[in-house]
């Protein structure tokens, strides 16, 4: 309302109410309760984190893919033994994969099964090989592998460096050559920094110079004047996988066959120390892995390799059973690579060049070269 003056006055009916004074607790008020921190929102359905139905919506279908190409695999290679169970699966990852005949929603579920499924196959492994075996071997023959797998790692890991590839390819093509192929090589990209498309490369190397080897070995045995022996020790000491070993040297019949057997295996228990010794090397230099851990000082699962192998060693194990573990070690590491052949995309590999197969031939002819020296040398 107006003032006597003629200037406005606030009308106090209008103020605002003054503002409570907080209270302050006293030493007789009882304690306030806390507010309970807000939790954290439940997974979303399908997200695929932790268990129950949205981990198996999330992985089922990838999962389920992976049985069916592993009972393809293991019925082709039924029908063709020269071609190797896991060689079959990784490439029919790859082209159904590759034809559009499988979508993104079989990712989760197959990139689960590679990594799953390689480190139980990779353990069973040993189950493969009693020490016995390797020591009934003629010294010279061991010196023959020790030299091999030695040389053909290191050189190998030098020449990718010298060629300008990629590290983790180098690395994987090292592993798979100078030891026993594709299981190998995805052995080691467990415990190394390499991506997919590394071991992608680095197994289908495996398959194109392995495969070659079949053909090319056998047509050399008379020219270099190798007796059967001979040559089965050159075959193990020198192809990639076990099935490309058994085809190669089985032209020269059983005693080559045999020896060869004995030979490749060996070779295959050098994983152990291969991959132990290069993880200890990652955890002196202080490399993490992606999620800021370091490596373990020997991963898990070479632990369980070195375990079977000594299973085996005593001779506890019916041959029934080792029969057993042996189809159940082809069929875990075919689904392993069955998975992994759904994460090739051909077009990346066609990107990465002439120079991993380049270092894939250099690869396999340095594997052939020192293996026929040694054998020319010591035995």
């Amino acid at each position: 309302m107006p003032s006597l003056d003629g200037t406005a006055r606030p009308d106090r009916r209008s103020d605002p109410e003054p503002a409570a004074t907080p209270h302050l607790p006293t030493a007789g008020d009882a304690p306030a309760e806390s507010a309970a921190p807000p939790s954290a929102p439940p997974p979303a359905p399908g997200d695929g984190s932790g268990d129950g139905p949205g981990w198996l919506a999330h992985h089922g279908p990838g999962l389920a893919v992976v049985v069916v190409g592993v009972a393809v695999s293991y019925g082709l290679n039924r029908l063709v033994p020269a071609v190797s169970a896991l060689t079959i699966a990784v490439l029919l990852g790859a082209l159904a994969r590759n034809t559009g005949l499988l979508g993104d929603r079989v990712l989760p579920g197959a990139k689960l099964a590679t990594k799953k499924l390689l480190r139980i196959g990779v353990v069973l492994l040993g189950l493969q090989l009693a020490l016995s075996q390797v020591l009934q071997l003629d010294p010279g023959v061991l010196l023959v592998v020790a030299v091999t797998v030695a040389g053909t790692f290191a050189g190998t890991v030098w020449l990718g460096r010298r060629m300008g590839v990629r590290p983790g390819t180098t690395l994987l093509v090292a592993t798979g050559f100078s030891i026993c192929g594709a299981s190998a090589a995805a052995a080691m990209d467990a415990v190394s920094d390499s991506d997919e498309e590394d071991l992608a490369t680095g197994v289908a190397l495996v398959t194109i110079f392995g495969s070659l080897a079949i053909v090319l070995l056998p047509l050399l045995q008379h020219p270099l004047g190798l007796s059967d022996t001979s040559f089965g020790v050159w075959s193990g000491a020198s192809v990639h996988e076990v099935a490309q070993v058994v085809a190669t040297a089985s032209v020269a019949g059983p005693a080559a066959l045999a020896v060869a057997t004995v030979v490749k295996l060996t070779r295959v228990v050098l994983l152990a120390p291969l991959i132990a010794g290069y993880s200890i090397v990652r955890r002196r230099k202080g490399t993490a892995d992606a999620t800021g851990k370091r490596p373990p000082l020997v991963p898990l699962f070479v632990l369980g390799f070195i375990a079977m192998v000594a299973v085996r060693s005593s001779g506890v194990l019916p041959a029934a059973v080792l029969t057993a573990a042996q189809t159940l070690t082809t069929l875990l590491l075919a689904g392993a690579l069955f998975g992994l052949g759904t994460s090739v995309h051909l077009m990346s590999l066609i990107r990465t060049g002439a120079r991993p197969v380049a270092l894939g031939a250099g690869s396999t002819v340095l594997a052939g070269a020192l293996s026929l020296a040694g054998i020319l040398a010591f035995t």
